[in-house]
């Protein structure tokens, strides 16, 4: 049942005396980045942000706190704020949104003070494509990175900046599986690229924009406390996975799906069924790995080592609100979350879709 209430867990631990909010209703996880102690999030109190929205899928924050939602289907962005209703603030040109494919990702530049500038992934009528715009100026849309293959399925999206300073793209196959063991083709991997979207120098390959290969469809970036870069992957029949990525490495697809014991290739640290999972966006809070679940309805909490590795997964808000797409670690230490009920494969709500704000609790261990 969707929406369902949490009063009880809550009233049952008040009475008990305990402190702070029912152990299965909290995830919790290290201290951020360059910090210590820990980091929970409060899954009981949900803050509804935003609601009404046309598929939100990515999600980026301003250096003021503020927030950028993309629609799929519309190409709209719309500019997010607490307490008060979304306003436009962008229209991105030549949007073509069929099956799964629109307007996708987003990334704010690390020196956004300096120049201002805004990254879209999106689906045009010829390609998959990354601009960049000014919010000063949103109608002068700069092509980055064009003539990547479209497809009405795999057409991946997600875009981050990492810590390098350099951003990256999730690229999925565009329902040609062969292209993603194919060195030349940029369809299938992971990009890595300059601001401008030339290569850097030390990319694997030289020259080329590929980073790691060997993929069908990434929707999920995320960098750990050591600059360590995971991603989120759908499978077809068998296994989706969450990779730990490596510069030049192979992580399989099409020759294998999942965990495969083949030297060519690099295993994923967690898998999944397709049904408890379809992993969508992604982020880490400290030693924590969150995942936004589309076909799972749920969102995954999975607790990561210092070698690079994977615990065990445990869910929540199983069924609560849906489908579930982008996952972000805010300026103020929440965990904000979309729905994306309204994509054609879910069941809306009579609100939908929403962005949802999960509060944190700083706990008392220290480490």
């Amino acid at each position: 049942m969707r929406r369902r209430s949490v009063v009880a867990g809550i009233a049952l631990a008040v009475g008990l005396g305990v402190a702070g909010p029912p152990a299965a209703a909290t995830a919790r996880g290290r201290g951020g980045r360059g910090g210590s102690g820990w980091w929970e999030f409060d899954f009981t109190r949900p803050e509804v942000v935003a609601t009404g929205l046309e598929v939100p899928w990515g999600l980026a924050f301003l250096p003021d706190g503020s927030a950028l939602v993309a629609e799929r289907n519309s190409g709209r962005v719309l500019r997010v704020r607490r307490g008060s209703p979304p306003q436009q603030v962008a229209q991105i040109s030549g949007v073509s949104a069929i099956g799964e494919s629109g307007l996708l990702g987003l990334a704010v530049s690390p020196r956004y003070r300096f120049d201002r500038y805004v990254y879209a992934y999106f689906t045009s009528n010829v390609d998959n494509r990354i601009v960049r715009f000014r919010l000063t100026a949103p109608q002068v849309q700069q092509p980055i990175l064009t003539g990547l293959a479209r497809a009405s399925t795999h057409d991946g999206g997600r875009i981050a900046f990492g810590p390098d300073g350099m951003l990256y793209a999730g690229v999925g196959d565009a329902a040609q599986p062969a292209t993603a063991q194919d060195r030349q083709s940029r369809n299938g991997k992971i990009l890595r690229m300059r601001p401008d979207g030339s290569a850097p120098r030390s990319n694997p390959i030289p020259g080329s924009l590929v980073y790691s290969l060997g993929h069908r469809n990434v929707q999920g970036l995320a960098w750990d406390w050591r600059d360590r870069l995971y991603a989120t992957e759908f499978g077809a029949s068998s296994w989706d996975e969450v990779n730990l990525i490596v510069p030049g490495g192979n992580y399989g697809w099409p020759v294998v799906e999942g965990v495969a014991n083949d030297p060519r290739f690099r295993d994923p640290i967690v898998t999944w069924r397709p049904a408890e999972a379809s992993p969508s966006g992604a982020a880490i809070v400290g030693r924590t790995l969150y995942v936004a679940a589309l076909r799972g309805a749920r969102l995954w909490v999975v607790p990561l080592d210092r070698s690079g590795g994977a615990g065990t997964p445990t869910a929540q808000l199983v069924g609560t609100y849906g489908r579930l797409r982008t996952v972000v670690h805010a300026p103020d230490g929440s965990l904000w979350v979309t729905t994306s009920n309204r994509d054609g494969r879910g069941t809306p709500a009579a609100d939908d879709d929403l962005i949802l704000r999960f509060p944190p609790i700083r706990d008392w261990w220290w480490w």
